[in-house]
């Protein structure tokens, strides 16, 4: 489950942009070490101040290479599909660093097409066995991001 807010920094109008939304993810290839991969599908709502909410659906190629030593680097690869709007696709590396058996420091970048890139900083801690949160802030295309979430694996 994930929570948004972005701000437009424009003089005329300043827009505030709200989303909530869920994901589902499928990895059939799972390995301790290694290569793991997958797909995740993202279903949202976007709704920017003054507008009606849009839907957004979202289908990405997940790819996970885990180190002996704990690093972990991840490749995402999609598509999203704006209901009245633009479909684009888009991608994200990143880079989880254990800090203790339940602590990862993350950091990632990613983009759309037609845009340019986000980098963001984290932290990821696990709850019990499936369950995880996470928070990270950054910045990328002229504003600032925040976002936490929840994940249960099952």
């Amino acid at each position: 489950m994930g929570f948004g807010r972005a701000k437009d920094r424009d003089a005329d109008p300043d827009a505030k942009i709200h989303a909530v939304g869920a994901a589902i993810k499928w990895v059939p290839l799972q390995s301790e070490t290694g290569l793991s991969a997958g797909l995740k599908y993202e279903y949202g709502r976007e709704r920017v101040s003054g507008e009606d909410s849009t839907r957004v659906d979202a289908l990405a190629g997940l790819a996970t290479w885990a180190f002996e030593q704990g690093p972990r680097v991840h490749v995402n690869l999609g598509r999203e599909w704006v209901r009245d709007d633009e479909d684009v696709n888009f991608w994200g590396v990143g880079l989880d660093l254990p800090l203790s058996e339940q602590l990862d420091f993350v950091v990632e970048t990613f983009g759309a097409e037609h845009s340019g890139p986000d980098r963001q900083v984290g932290l990821r801690y696990t709850i019990a066995e499936g369950v995880k949160v996470s928070g990270a802030v950054g910045r990328g295309n002229d504003r600032n991001i925040a976002n936490v979430g929840v994940a249960w694996e099952f």
